[in-house]
């Protein structure tokens, strides 16, 4: 369960200016967050816009992040295919650019009992050699399982032994404490309820990696019971991680230009459709840079 702990940045997807996926700006982004402290370096979750890339392309993102990361850090990756064979065949594409592990998402196709979801999941899981996790996140997913589907998962597929459980932080705890130890939970949604999080029982934190230097501190005032600091700490967060997470369009407009300007990125161009950003929001991201400073 301790294999895998901490605070894993999932990365943004950076384009150039004629629309296609960046590969310099990802190694940057990648030595920026391991130079950070990084715990490890996840990608391919709505960060990183999955919704906009072609099955190609998320090849090609693995491909270039598993370099980048050079086994420096632990790797994970999503996978969101919509079938078993897809699933399989991309988990062990990801095991051979160096994935250290595999967060699966259930696929989106609503209306069928929780048992087909559990069955497909399962059956990804007992194809591949690797740990693996399950992303359940109601928010922000058209699918997510019950917490005694979560627990029949786990006994029934022995590698499954994370979970990427996002929502607020009370219903979190109750999958922390329905676990019982048998899954080691990740925290999400930007960290804004990180301490409850933490406090519940979560092992760490998968947030986009707009202030990963503060919640790496965080996470390490947490670590050492350090509350009262960690308590100041991240109620001097909480107004930018309020304003990144209002949504997920809002995030990718305003919460990777933030990121861009505290690591050295003049430019970000973007890949439609996409939020355009107004004078005041960038005005915004411009005061905020300015207060914490380059990563």
């Amino acid at each position: 369960m301790a294999a895998f702990s901490g605070v894993y940045p999932i990365l943004y997807a950076f384009y150039d200016k004629s629309g296609q996926l960046d590969d310099g700006l990802m190694r940057l982004q990648v030595d920026k967050c391991i130079a950070a402290g990084a715990h490890g370096i996840a990608v391919l979750g709505l960060v990183t816009e999955v919704h906009k890339l072609d099955t190609q392309e998320r090849r090609h993102l693995v491909q270039v992040v598993g370099k980048a990361i050079n086994a420096r850090v632990p790797y994970a990756v999503t996978i969101g295919e919509q079938s078993v064979h897809g699933q399989t065949e991309f988990a062990r594409m990801a095991m051979g650019e160096g994935a250290s592990w595999v967060i699966l998402q259930p696929p989106s196709i609503k209306g069928f009992a929780e048992a087909e979801y559990v069955r497909f999941l399962g059956a990804v899981a007992d194809a591949v050699d690797i740990p693996v996790a399950v992303q359940n996140n109601p928010v922000n997913m058209d699918v997510s399982l019950s917490n005694a589907s979560l627990l029949r998962l786990r006994e029934e597929h022995p590698n499954i032994t994370m979970l990427k459980g996002e929502g607020p932080a009370v219903g979190v705890a109750e999958l922390v404490k329905a676990a019982a130890g048998r899954y080691a939970v990740f925290a999400g949604h930007g960290g804004k309820e990180y301490i409850s999080n933490f406090l519940s029982g979560c092992v760490g934190l998968i947030p986009a990696p707009d202030c990963l230097d503060q919640q790496l501190i965080l996470h390490q005032h947490l670590l050492a019971g350090r509350l009262d600091e960690a308590e100041k700490l991240h109620a001097q967060l909480l107004p930018l991680i309020l304003f990144m997470t209002n949504s997920v369009p809002g995030l990718l407009c305003y919460g990777k230009r933030f990121f861009a300007s505290r690591i050295g990125i003049d430019v970000v161009h973007a890949r439609a459709p996409e939020l355009t950003p107004t004078d005041f929001g960038l005005q915004e991201v411009r005061r905020m840079t300015r207060a914490w400073g380059s990563m």
